[in-house]
């Protein structure tokens, strides 16, 4: 199984994984217009892999088969606030 990773113009640290490269006919309308035009990054084989840098391999795979498409948000951001709150409330 091979992936085509394709990164958004509009969301940094969104990326767009489908099965076919230029092949988005399984991706909704609405979050092809939400993601921007669709940078190609890489294309990768799934198969012997152990892991991804930045997806679960197996959610990914799970996602390709059943919805065609997955997509990989960025990390929430650090609340820092509320780290420094905690980190008090130890003291």
């Amino acid at each position: 199984m091979f992936c085509v990773i394709y990164r958004s113009t509009r969301r940094e640290q969104t990326y767009l994984y489908v099965e076919k490269k230029d092949d988005f006919s399984r991706v909704p309308e609405t979050l092809m217009q939400s993601f921007g035009q669709p940078q190609l990054t890489m294309i990768l084989p799934l198969d012997g892999r152990k892991k991804l840098a930045g997806a679960d391999l197996d959610k990914v795979k799970e996602a390709l088969s059943t919805q065609g498409y997955y997509l990989q948000l960025p990390p929430p951001p650090e609340n820092l606030l509320q780290q420094h709150l905690a980190g008090i409330g130890k003291q």
